[in-house]
């Protein structure tokens, strides 16, 4: 830096080089640059400066408006040769002071080495000199911030040195010096009984006894009007030697009286009791006794809030937390239980009183208003070491009254609300255990032995308690008092969900009575929404479900699932991929929460909020199918109307990829509640793999038995028989080919009974897929020109495009190109016409298989190429390996070069998403090209994996065309003997199923 540099907060916030200040801007640039100056030498976070400078409300851009008062004022003091004052540390900024800069630092050093001093002259002469620091009120120019908290400490440090002056002069005998200091003083603090007792002092040794007198009759008259209070001990002792005439009231410096030393003030010391079980929490307890630990020269006191779901821990933590820094508060350790979830929260008024007896206060001396109990408790631990610990605060409104002035106290808060609106204050939201910290919880509480006898049933049972302290804390009570119990006994009753919380009580704990506190205190729509939410049992959730739940918009859902959060009674789970929030509840949360919902609400109430949620995903799928319809063959229905106009999807791979586990989860709540109309139309919804495809066999295996079981105890044969085709589609997409025509069978029969042409028309495509990929090719053709028949007579065109497309592709297995072309050009007609792009993209890469059977190598890699890239802007990541092993396949027939890499792509993703077939088909192609580079041991090697993967699937037209290319890998060997008898058999296959060599 150039020149002399001094940085100011005395007064107005300044720094001034070489005599001249440089412009810092506004209130705001002023109030960052005094946070900064405060804290010197250390980072302050950009969090914090936000706080500071915005105290409520924030705007969304304030990081970025803080880095330009951050350049503003680089630039500025740069003009004056100052380049270093404020550096850029991550996870905000310092400021970096050069050694004598900084008034404040010299005021403090200059009042510790004046309340050192040997006499009463040299106090009086170093205290002027600090108090020459001053030119005007603290941090003036800042306006309103959180530095008005500070400000008001340097002004009560700043009459504190001033009646200290005052008291070396009173004993240096400068009675006629001391007076007009402490008069001025007194205009600005009438009531002030230190200096009025000065004042007197001064008077009466100047022999102005009378004027002494009524010094005292004026405090007195203030003291009563203004506080309703009689004057102290101090003021009454120096009204008393006024009137003895007392020569010499006051010590003079040098005297040769002993003083007597002042009587220590009492060290509290109420901090609770940390629980014998106490286990893990290392990490946030290392945090937080690094964060509370006191520092010198800080300006306010760190405030922490632990704040979590009831059960979570957090008081244990803070007890654990408050033991670990005792010795670091040598001043004293308070607490407070603010019983904040209790219909009679603690009174702030009530605990200060209790705390101002604890630090030394006279119970007569305790003032009546709160106002008056926060100025008195602030005043007594200003200079002190003190730790504060509130637990279970209501509110910030509760905690703000009880939070000290001193920068070396420190507070330590629980709440199960995120306390919002305390200024200052720094969160530690509390999870539930670890995995491991659960099950050493549970061991310390039952024993090791019963613990390493039953590892799994530990296991069990901290899984079922959801890993929450206390949830654990009871199952383990239960099991101390109940030694003859096996732990599995506990942990198989726990898994029943409508008793579980029942199984949770001992003596006096008790889960459910920790979760009824936090409910209670919820508005009604707030209770509303949790019990729904139980009651649905979703996994995880988005804003919309809850509006569909409350048949509320969206907006006013996000309030109310915010305020649930900061209840903790709602946990943010993540931000999904496309943008929307997710939360979840706590698996004893939800079980609670439906316990509520079942005894405040009726049950009629509740059935109809779940049918709106199923209701509400099904609009989506209409929306879907609107924007982009699916090539499937469709059962016929109805759009189902929202009663909440949901999201319009714009890609809706990934909201399906997102959404599905709540799906499942609600249609099977949808059938356990009889919602049968609904759980058939969704089960019954089909959009390709966006939808429940190959790779979420597990989903539709279980969205389909809920819905067969539903129909069924409905007695609808028809709805039935759609669930019955819908399994028999799954099987299909398993590769369990014989399987899936026993299901189409059945369902098919049920449909000509009940003499329904469209549903016939479903199955009969469903049976002509299943049996084309079976290489049953004939018996493919035949249902597929009997749905042809049904879906022209029906007029439906989107039907029509799946029939065609299907029947050109077997005719092409067949060796009829002709009549494949026909049929091809029919489907890519229909599908364009209906809007299906995902049908088109089928349709191409058929179309692709058409030109390599015809030699047209470079058209097929032309189109294959096409229906790739389309796939790819779909996200269906499946068909884009099967275009992808088709163009490759083409460029191979071209004598290129292939890369092997592609392929592999292929052969991850089939394997990834379960499809055997196509893992067949893809090592079969990399067979194919090993062979054509003349790489015969890696072609058998791969043909061979595809043999035996056709065997799994029982589909002996397609291992027959393996085993031709394994009879040319023999022949390319010599081995022609092996070479024939692979192509005998497979001339026998392929006469069998009828098709093209």
């Amino acid at each position: 830096m150039a020149g002399r540099v001094e940085c100011r907060l005395l007064g107005p916030v300044e720094v001034v080089v070489d005599g001249v200040a440089a412009p810092l801007g506004g209130a705001k640039p002023r109030v960052l640059l005094a946070a900064l100056l405060l804290e010197h030498g250390r980072v302050v976070p950009t969090d914090r400066l936000i706080d500071v400078i915005w105290p409520e409300d924030p705007p969304d851009t304030a990081r970025a408006v803080i880095q330009t008062y951050v350049k503003t004022l680089r630039q500025s003091l740069a003009r004056h040769g100052v380049t270093d004052l404020i550096v850029t540390s991550p996870p905000g900024y310092l400021a970096r002071v050069p050694a004598g800069a900084l008034d404040l630092v010299e005021f403090e050093r200059l009042l510790a080495r004046g309340r050192a001093a040997g006499s009463a002259d040299d106090t009086a002469a170093v205290l002027r000199s600090a108090l020459a620091l001053w030119r005007g009120p603290a941090l003036a120019g800042v306006g309103a911030s959180l530095l008005a908290g500070e400000a008001a400490r340097l002004e009560e440090l700043r009459l504190a040195a001033t009646e200290e002056l005052v008291s070396a002069d009173l004993a240096a005998g400068r009675y006629e010096v001391a007076l007009p200091e402490v008069t001025a003083l007194l205009r600005r603090f009438p009531t002030h009984e230190g200096l009025r007792a000065r004042h007197m002092t001064a008077l009466h040794r100047l022999g102005r006894r009378s004027e002494a007198l009524a010094s005292f009759r004026e405090a007195r008259a203030a003291l009563a009007e203004e506080l309703g209070l009689d004057p102290g001990p101090e003021l009454t002792a120096a009204h008393e030697a006024v009137l003895r005439g007392d020569p010499d009231p006051s010590p003079r410096a040098g005297s040769e009286r002993t003083p007597v030393p002042a009587p220590r003030p009492p060290v509290p010391t109420q901090l609770p009791l940390v629980p014998a079980d106490f286990t893990g929490r290392s990490r946030e307890i290392a945090a937080l006794v690094r964060e509370l630990a006191p520092r010198d020269g800080s300006w306010s006191p760190p405030i922490r809030v632990l704040s979590g779901k009831g059960g979570s821990g957090k008081s244990a933590l803070a007890a654990r937390v408050a033991t670990e820094l005792a010795a670091a508060f040598p001043d004293g350790q308070l607490h407070a239980e603010l019983r904040g979830m209790t219909d009679a929260p603690a009174d702030p008024a009530e605990v200060l009183s209790r705390f101002l007896k604890a630090l030394g206060c006279a119970p007569d001396a305790i003032p009546e208003t709160l106002d008056e109990r926060v100025e008195t408790y602030r005043r007594l631990v200003a200079d002190r070491t003190v730790l504060v610990v509130l637990d279970d605060a209501a509110s910030s409104r509760q905690v703000l009254p009880l939070v000290p002035g001193g920068g070396r106290c420190a507070v330590l808060v629980t709440s199960r609300d995120r306390l919002a609106g305390l200024p200052g204050a720094s969160r530690v939201e509390l999870e539930v255990l670890g995995d491991d910290e659960a099950v050493e919880l549970l061991t310390r509480i039952v024993g090791p032995a019963r613990a390493d006898a039953e590892p799994q049933a530990v296991a069990d049972i901290v899984e079922r308690c959801g890993r929450m302290p206390l949830a654990i804390r009871v199952a383990g009570a239960r099991l101390t008092t109940r030694q003859r119990w096996p732990l599995q006994l506990l942990a198989d009753r726990l898994a029943d969900e409508r008793r579980r919380l029942d199984e949770l009580s001992v003596a006096d704990l008790e889960v459910r009575a920790s979760f009824r506190l936090s409910y209670r205190s919820l508005a009604p729509d707030e209770r509303r929404t949790l019990g729904r939410l139980g009651f649905l049992g979703v996994p995880e959730f988005a804003p919309w479900v809850v509006a569909w739940l409350l048949d509320v918009d969206t907006r006013a859902a996000e309030n109310v699932i915010e305020r649930l959060v900061d209840a903790h009674l709602v946990d943010f789970s993540r931000v999904d991929d496309q943008g929307f929030m997710r939360y979840r509840l706590h698996d004893l949360v939800r079980i609670h929460g439906r316990e509520e919902a079942e005894s405040a609400e009726p049950e009629a109430d509740l059935v109809a909020a779940v049918a709106r949620v199923l209701g509400g995903w099904l609009s989506v799928v209409d929306q879907v199918a609107g924007v982009s319809p699916p090539e499937e063959m469709q059962w016929p229905r109805t759009a189902v109307p929202a009663p909440v106009s949901p999201l319009v999807v714009t890609d809706p791979q990934t909201w399906f990829d997102t959404e599905q586990p709540a799906i499942v989860v609600g249609v099977e709540r949808g059938a356990a509640l009889a919602l049968y109309d609904l759980v058939r139309r969704f089960a019954a919804t089909r959009l390709g793999p966006s939808l429940f495809g190959v790779d979420r066999f597990e989903a539709r295996e279980r969205i389909n038995a809920a819905a067969l079981e539903a129909t069924r105890r409905a007695g609808d044969r028809r709805g039935e028989a759609m669930m019955l085709t819908e399994l028999g589609q799954l099987r299909y997409l398993q590769d369990e080919f014989p399987e899936s025509l026993r299901l189409h069978t059945e369902a098919l029969a049920v449909f000509r009974e009940l003499d329904d042409p469209a549903c016939e028309a479903v199955v009969l495509a469903g049976l002509g897929t299943t049996c084309r990929e079976a290489g049953r090719l004939a018996e493919a053709l035949e249902h597929l020109d009997a749905a042809r028949a049904l879906v022209r007579r029906l007029g439906d065109r989107s039907g029509m495009a799946y029939v065609a497309r299907l029947s050109g592709s077997v005719r092409l297995e067949r060796g009829e190109p002709d009549r494949a072309w026909d049929d091809l050009v029919e489907a890519l007609a229909a599908y364009r016409e209906v809007g299906s792009l995902r049908g088109e993209a089928l349709v191409l890469r058929t179309i692709g298989l058409y030109h390599r059977a015809v030699g047209a190598y470079l058209d097929s890699v032309a189109v294959c190429a096409e229906a790739a890239g389309v796939f790819r802007g779909l996200g269906d990541r499946l068909m884009e390996s099967y275009a992808v092993r088709s163009l490759v396949k083409a460029e191979a027939r071209l004598g290129r070069e292939v890369e092997d890499p592609r392929l592999q792509w292929c052969l991850s993703v089939c394997r990834s998403m379960g499809d055997r077939w196509g893992e067949a088909a893809t090592l079969r192609t990399i067979g194919e090209v090993h062979l054509a580079r003349g790489r015969l041991a890696e072609a058998e090697t791969a043909l061979l994996a595809a043999v035996a993967l056709w065997d799994e699937l029982r589909v002996p037209l397609w291992r027959a065309r393996t085993e031709r290319d394994l009879a040319s890998v023999h022949r390319a060997r010599g081995d022609l003997a092996r070479a024939d008898e692979l192509a005998g058999r497979v001339a026998e296959v392929f006469r069998a199923h009828g098709v093209r060599a």
